[in-house]
């Protein structure tokens, strides 16, 4: 008995329709990439484990699909680790590659292979799928596309900035109103570490943290006494959790509790400086917020986070995020090089568009015209003509078979094809052309010309 077919959980096939949605996206935010004057690069689909492990964090590690060694694998495997089921131990001598993880790693990686080609500062953007092994649920899969645009090479804020407009300007190409751009910075996060007197916890404050929207106060401080963060450092978090109002009030805010950490202050001076451009040169459709619970989770940031919410009247995580990294190319040997970067989730997008309903409906085009297969001579006649649309622009075809004529309508109707050309012997005497509307059913008799300006 044959075996169904499957795919991996968390992994898709897209239909055609599906196929033409994504790609209305891709289009509109590398059309936006190129704008702000950001230059296509790629990098492999899987880099050594090396590259990636310890770049994300403990949870980030253990979400890193691992390719095992070609061969017999085993043979080579770390007895001691096997015999002790030591997994860790045993990964690294039968692993020697992985899946990307993101794309912001492999990027570093190639500024520092690439350096004495790069003209700084170097705007990059890459759109290519990651992998991440971790459970499946809605906007949420194993393999998706991230589309990313970095800059590296300079530390101003001007980067910042334009990240932000980036932001906007993809979003209401897209029709998208309503998202919310949330910013905070690592060095806020730092400087509230160090008032809690938890600066040696530092990523186990801001992974907790950052969870505070999925699972609420009570668990995050569940969550940082079990990491040892003391009771007292806790309860002097309190304000955070309550921090309300505009960008300015919980700047003002932030000055009062951070009075004693100079990092923090420098902190919360980059956040008013960026607030202030932005209220400057504003957005059109997206709205910038302070979040001081933002965090990400992820050890490579130092300064500014972003986070992209989706409208409110949809259930979805964040559908954007990045940050600036000024360290993240010295774990490759490449010191004082600063970045950051964004990227766009294009597949969580996707569904808030679809569930929005806000795919224009030229997405989805396809043939304009079919042509109804006679025969040979009539196919060769009609090869012809489809040429010259095709020329023109006009998407068109001749079905392969001369099947009988209702079958060959049923596909047009199925395919919602709204024209149909039919070529016989007295059109092929005359050559004209037959054209008939699927919808209205009105016929014209049109010469080659004239069918060309009805289609278009």
């Amino acid at each position: 008995m044959a075996q169904k077919p499957s795919i991996p959980k968390g992994t898709r096939d897209f239909n055609p329709e599906q196929v033409a949605k994504r790609n209305y996206i891709f289009d509109t935010i590398r059309g936006a990439f190129e704008t702000y004057g950001f230059q296509p690069i790629e990098t492999p689909s899987f880099e050594n484990s090396d590259t990636l492990m310890g770049k994300y964090g403990e949870e980030g590690d253990r979400l890193i699909f691992k390719i095992l060694n070609s061969g017999d694998y085993l043979a080579k495997a770390n007895e001691k680790a096997y015999s002790e089921k030591d997994s860790n131990k045993l990964t690294s001598s039968i692993s020697e590659k992985a899946l990307r993880y993101d794309l912001t790693v492999p990027f570093a990686r190639y500024v520092v292979q690439h350096q004495n080609e790069i003209e700084f500062p170097f705007k990059r953007y890459q759109i290519q799928p990651v992998w991440r092994a971790d459970r499946p649920q809605k906007g949420r899969f194993r393999e998706f596309f991230q589309c990313d645009a970095d800059v590296v090479g300079s530390k101003s804020l001007w980067q910042e900035v334009e990240f932000i407009q980036l932001y906007d300007a993809v979003f209401t190409a897209l029709k998208l109103g309503g998202i919310t751009i949330k910013i905070n910075n690592r060095k806020i996060l730092s400087g509230i570490a160090e008032v809690i007197g938890a600066s040696d916890k530092l990523i186990d404050f801001t992974v907790a943290l950052d969870k505070l929207d999925k699972i609420g106060e009570e668990k995050v401080k569940e969550e940082m006494l079990g990491k040892g963060i003391s009771e007292e450092g806790i309860s002097k978090l309190q304000p955070l959790f309550t921090l309300s109002g505009s960008f300015e009030s919980q700047i003002h805010s932030l000055e009062s509790i951070l009075n004693a950490s100079e990092e923090g202050k420098k902190g919360i001076e980059e956040l008013a400086f960026i607030n202030k451009a932005i209220k400057e040169l504003g957005l059109q459709t997206a709205a910038l917020q302070l979040d001081v619970t933002l965090a990400r989770g992820l050890n490579y940031y130092t300064g500014a986070i972003f986070e992209v919410s989706a409208p409110e009247k949809v259930k979805m995580g964040s559908i954007g995020g990045g940050g600036r990294y000024d360290d993240l190319t010295g774990i490759f040997g490449m010191k004082n090089i600063s970045g950051v970067g964004i990227s766009f989730g294009l597949d969580r997008i996707y569904l808030v568009i679809e569930e929005l309903g806000l795919f224009p409906e030229t997405v989805t085009k396809n043939i304009e015209v079919l042509f109804i297969n006679f025969g040979d001579d009539e196919a060769l006649f009609s090869l012809k003509a489809i040429k010259q649309l095709r020329l023109q622009g006009i998407n068109a075809e001749l079905y392969p078979d001369a099947a009988k004529m209702k079958k060959q309508m049923n596909h047009a109707n199925k395919r919602e094809i709204p024209f149909v050309v039919l070529v016989g012997d007295e059109e092929m005497k005359s050559n004209t052309f037959t054209l008939k509307n699927m919808n209205s059913g009105e016929q014209f008799k049109l010469s080659l010309q004239e069918l060309i300006n009805h289609i278009k």
